[in-house]
């Protein structure tokens, strides 16, 4: 007799009995987490259930008290206010074109392949015409899609993205759904926390977060 069993997808960020603390204060508690390729994983919970610190102990920028993580795929962390000064004088392009440099390393000048990668994430999230404009001269709306430009241009297998919809106008919301699914389709992992009904509708698995542990 012949058993057939679905293919399991890779998974090349899983997180397990991971926890942790500030303090007395407990963020994320005994969290199990797989987030496979060619899906869109979606946190959702209530306000102070440690979504946000879930998303930075995957994307590698905050450690676990607890428990171990294990990630082998590039990353693009895209969170949702971003750390760069409104007096840096960089512009759209120049945050797009950093993200390249994941594709040739760091200071490096960037060949063909990665300016066409730069080019295509700026198309891709309809910030094109605002190449040349500061990036502290954006609206909310403008910078979430530029930074996930960013994340483009690099080429990451896994997409960590806190809050990506959050108070946009409903056009760059759905840009920005239709780019997560398009890159799962891609074969990236897209990993984001979000309460846009929409987002959690079209995402392919929803996890539960309350109070630090996954319900």
């Amino acid at each position: 007799m012949t058993t057939n069993t679905a293919a399991v997808p890779p998974t090349p960020a899983r997180l397990l009995g991971v926890g942790v603390s500030f303090g007395d204060r407990t963020a994320l508690a005994d969290v199990d987490l797989d987030v496979p390729v060619g899906v869109v994983t979606v946190v959702a919970g209530p306000n102070g259930a440690g979504k946000s610190t879930l998303l930075e102990v995957v994307a590698g920028v905050r450690q676990p008290t607890s428990g171990t993580r294990s990630v082998t795929a590039t990353i693009a962390f895209v969170p949702q206010r971003t750390s760069i000064p409104d007096g840096l004088p960089v512009t759209v392009r120049d945050v797009v074109t950093v993200g390249a440099w994941g594709r040739v390393g760091r200071w490096r000048p960037l060949d063909r392949r990665a300016r066409a990668a730069v080019d295509e994430a700026l198309d891709r999230l309809d910030v094109a015409d605002l190449a040349q404009r500061p990036f502290a001269a954006l609206s909310g709306g403008q910078r979430q899609r530029a930074l996930l430009a960013h994340g483009l241009a690099r080429g990451a297998d896994l997409l960590v993205l806190d809050e990506p919809t959050t108070g946009l106008d409903a056009v760059s919301a759905e840009r920005i759904r239709v780019t997560l699914l398009d890159e799962a389709t891609r074969g990236a992992a897209v990993l984001a926390v979000s309460h846009d009904p929409l987002l959690l509708d079209a995402a392919h698995r929803v996890t539960w977060l309350e109070a630090g542990r996954v319900v």
